[in-house]
């Protein structure tokens, strides 16, 4: 695709979790799924920022009139998260990582820091706000493509983890709420999925370089702005895959370049005006199952006409995404319905082509008309149908700029309008931060790490790569310094391969094991206490909790050669290989495979003779 000739301009923000303690308290930033030990409940009130203006997101909001349900732990979140007690001081382990961060880009860092509040409307946050700060402006990375700017460099607070959703409420736990996190924006100097990629990429790997980084799944976010010429800018949100990035951008592209072409066709059209028909009596006999249990239910089924739209609801925007499920999303977020039926998709769901024509008749369509369905309560089938409207109309203007979520498929989804500057408004409980440069010190950059694994350690590239980028590369520092006679291969492998060995050939969480389980096992080794051939089994028996070293206790000399003259003597006409593979099975990680077979091969020498 000619992205230069569409014009295409991207641009990043990239949402890293840090280490250690809470941005504004002293609560650790452990996630748990155990069940929680509390539950509040909020709800969302608009009010006016500083500017005296009330932003219209979070009106948009406040009329879906959702409760908001936190889960919380009396052990790891406090007053703080609970939006009970005001903010503490801002953590300055997280300020440091973050200088450190603006140090490795040159940019221009603040002078003062001033924490803010920025208004969040989906309830992630208790207080109904996010703080951040803006550490720094400025710097750049150089990419394949070309240099890419940075805007701003901010540290802020994450928020809370969603646990599930309904048409009455959320329910969020407090445990991610507060992890201090770097925002990192990008100016729109992205001109392609492939430099996307890559800038995300870069930034990725410097931020991996900093000890102060939390690492694995879910620790880093990727939002992600699209725009071509003629289009809008949109924000998509929520993207974890690095992989994904470059299919969200084509594909953005893509809906983009196709919203367009219809504005195109619909130049000269002019939309009818909005009128709410009630179709209730109408399909009151309708085996439709969705229509039946709504009528069953004492709702009603309302219908619009969209003239001139016929054919264009089912125009595909992008794969088994068409223009009628922009409709379906717009008024899924602002009514909390279930979704919507439109004329180009019917008869289907159980609507019959004769209903079809009794409607279109009730709603005065000629063929080139278009109408849409809700079938729900009053009140919601009414905001329903006027965001399909209103989403129509937008068509006819161009592509409305908004905030979408990433799907798995590399798709995205209505989420809500992009807020205005009226959501932001300084943190009168925080006071301003003079940050100290003085002492920043860079860290190895993780090219250089990979690097020195493999002149240092003797690490293969791959395995190099592996073990930096892991959550235990502190670990593998610590544990090739404490115990130099185990081999840095072998405890790379033991840290990273051999935890997702256990996942994929036996379903157990690796995540289980600790720190202390892997000094613990490296300790046993070096002592002689186990044998590395069985360290799998090792560390499968720590996950269940099951560990006991006398289970696993390296057997002497002597005993072995007990041992294995039994066997020999219980089986005397037995072959070499039978033998040997009778020995392994009743001395599994009592010794190594070697040992054994050199003591089974003398043993049967001594026996000839």
């Amino acid at each position: 695709m000619p992205y230069q000739k569409l014009g295409l301009k991207c641009g990043l923000e990239i949402h890293q979790q840090l280490e250690g303690k809470k941005l504004f308290c002293n609560c650790p930033t452990v996630l748990r799924d155990d069940p929680p030990h509390f539950t509040i409940k909020r709800k969302l009130r608009a009010t006016a920022g500083e500017s005296g203006e009330i932003d219209i997101a979070a009106v948009q909001e406040q009329l879906k009139n959702k409760t908001f349900v936190y889960q919380g732990y009396h052990d790891t979140n406090c007053l703080v998260e609970t939006d009970s007690e005001p903010p503490h001081g801002l953590n300055q382990d997280a300020l440091y990582t973050t200088l450190q961060f603006c140090t490795l880009v040159h940019a221009q860092i603040s002078s003062v820091v001033q924490v803010m509040r920025k208004t969040v409307i989906d309830g992630s946050n208790t207080s109904g706000f996010q703080r951040t700060a803006l550490v720094a402006r400025g710097g750049e990375l150089n990419t394949g493509a070309g240099k890419v700017r940075l805007t701003n460099i901010s540290l802020e607070e994450d928020a809370c983890k969603i646990i599930c959703e309904n048409v009455r409420e959320k329910v969020y736990s407090l445990d991610r709420l507060g992890i201090p996190l770097i925002e990192i924006g990008t100016a729109p100097d992205i001109t392609s999925p492939e430099q996307c990629q890559e800038t995300a990429k870069k930034i990725g790997l410097m931020l991996r370089s900093l000890p102060g980084i939390k690492r694995g799944l879910g620790t880093i976010r990727q939002d992600v702005n699209v725009s071509i010429k003629g289009g809008a800018r949109i924000e998509i949100k929520g993207a974890q895959d690095l992989r994904q990035l470059h299919l969200l951008v084509e594909l953005e592209v893509k809906r983009q370049l196709e919203l367009l072409k219809i504005k195109q066709e619909l130049k000269n059209l002019k939309l009818n005006k909005f009128q709410l028909v009630d179709l209730t009596t109408l399909l009151k006999n309708s085996t439709a199952k969705i229509i039946k249990n709504t009528l069953n239910n004492h709702n009603q089924v309302l219908g619009i006409k969209l003239n001139g739209m016929a054919g264009f609801l089912g125009r595909e925007l992008q794969s088994n995404y068409r223009l009628g499920s922009e409709f379906s999303g717009r008024a899924k977020v602002k009514a909390g319905v279930g979704g919507i039926f439109h004329s180009d998709e019917l008869p289907n769901y159980g609507i019959t082509a004769e209903e079809v024509e009794l409607i279109r008749k009730e709603l005065a369509c000629s063929q080139k008309d278009a109408f849409v369905l809700v079938a729900d309560t009053e009140h919601k089938a009414k905001l329903a149908l006027a965001a399909v409207y209103e989403r129509a109309a937008e068509v006819l203007k161009g592509i409305p700029s908004e905030v979408r979520n990433a799907t798995p498929e590399g798709t995205t989804a209505y989420l809500r309008l992009i807020s205005t500057a009226s959501r932001m408004y300084p943190e009168t409980d925080v006071h301003l931060i003079k940050p100290d440069t003085s002492n920043i010190k860079l860290p190895e950059l993780l090219e250089e790490k990979i690097e020195r694994y493999q002149k240092e350690f003797g690490l293969g590239k791959d395995l190099a790569e592996f073990v930096a980028k892991s959550d235990k590369v502190l670990l593998f520092e610590e544990l090739v310094k404490v115990y130099p006679h185990l081999k840095p291969a072998f405890l790379a492998e033991t840290l990273t391969s051999m935890p997702l060995e256990i996942k994929r050939r036996y379903q157990l969480d690796p995540e289980q094991l600790t720190d202390d389980d892997f000094r613990n096992l490296c300790k046993y080794l070096n002592e002689d206490k186990i044998h590395k051939d069985i360290v799998i089994d090792v560390l499968m028996d720590m996950i269940k909790k099951e560990f006991d070293l006398k289970k696993y206790a390296v057997l002497s000399t002597e005993e072995l050669h007990q041992t294995i003259a039994r066997i020999i003597k219980q089986n005397p006409a037995a072959p070499l290989g039978a033998l040997m593979g009778q020995c392994m099975k009743e001395l599994a990680g009592k010794a190594s495979g070697k040992i054994i077979s050199e003591i089974l091969k003398e043993l049967l020498e001594k026996g000839h003779q």
